[in-house]
């Protein structure tokens, strides 16, 4: 890791920490600030605009560093987990954004660790920081009921979210917070392997393919996501809202169903 990008990490943080007004702040962090401005001032103005031009960079020089500390860590322990208590047990303590600290519960996610269909939302709410479990409040109910209108249940898929705890106030969860989460959502997806995804909402499905979109214009629609089958569509949180989306869901979901189905008849 080059000096910008290490400044630029640094420079993350802490602008979360100020959108969240916390007043804590992690001791490596800390830690990785004063070296950080350590070695900014030995550099001259010209040389620092070099860097921040991407102009031959130079290399960190890490020997003082232990080589297990968490900025530098190229391929964390969890990424070689092979099964999903495996990843479960290696990160449900991580604190690798605020969201760490402020969370009850870290919500893995819960389901068919083999189901063919992957049901994946945008972050834990109330509810779900408290019980710790995806999907249990007011739109997890509906989320059951619209499973079982197409002949499934909860147990036959598998439901997890972009982000593992809950944002403050069920906010948008914010670039970083999705930057240091989604790498665990990919790792469960590879372990998974499902044959299709329901993403459900914009957070959920921006994040998958990064882009930004407009739900009316892509709902209901097939996406291709690392060979698997996307279909998209309203959050169920976004249906309590506005039930004018119900007979788009209906459709959604119909299409979902009937898709699985030629699957299973080719099985």
């Amino acid at each position: 890791m080059n000096l910008e990008e290490l400044y630029k990490k640094i420079e993350i943080y802490f602008k979360q920490q100020q959108e969240l007004n916390a007043d804590i702040y992690l001791d490596k962090e800390i830690i990785a600030l004063d070296f950080v401005l350590h070695e900014i001032e030995n550099h001259t103005k010209k040389r620092l605009e070099e860097i921040k031009e991407g102009k031959e960079l130079e290399q960190m020089k890490l020997d003082n560093i232990d080589d297990n500390f968490f900025l530098f860590d190229e391929e964390p322990e969890w990424k070689a987990s092979t099964s999903l208590s495996e990843l479960h047990n290696k990160i449900h303590r991580c604190t690798e954004c605020p969201l760490g600290f402020s969370r009850q519960n870290f919500v893995f996610g819960a389901g068919n660790p083999n189901a063919d269909i992957m049901i994946i939302g945008e972050a834990p709410g109330a509810d779900e920081d408290e019980l710790g479990e995806p999907f249990v409040g007011k739109a997890g109910q509906l989320l059951t009921k619209i499973l079982k209108a197409i002949d499934l249940e909860r147990e036959d898929v598998y439901i997890a979210n972009i982000i593992k705890c809950r944002p403050p106030k069920n906010r948008v969860p914010t670039l970083f917070e999705v930057t240091k989460c989604e790498p665990y959502l990919k790792k469960q997806i590879e372990l998974i392997n499902p044959e299709y995804i329901l993403a459900l909402g914009l957070t959920a499905v921006e994040t998958l393919l990064k882009k930004k979109f407009k739900m009316a214009e892509i709902r209901g629609k097939l996406f291709n996501y690392e060979n698997k089958k996307m279909i998209v569509t309203y959050h169920p949180a976004a249906l309590l809202r506005n039930p004018i989306h119900k007979k788009e869901v209906w459709e959604d979901v119909q299409l979902l169903r009937k898709m699985y189905d030629e699957f299973l008849s080719n099985k």
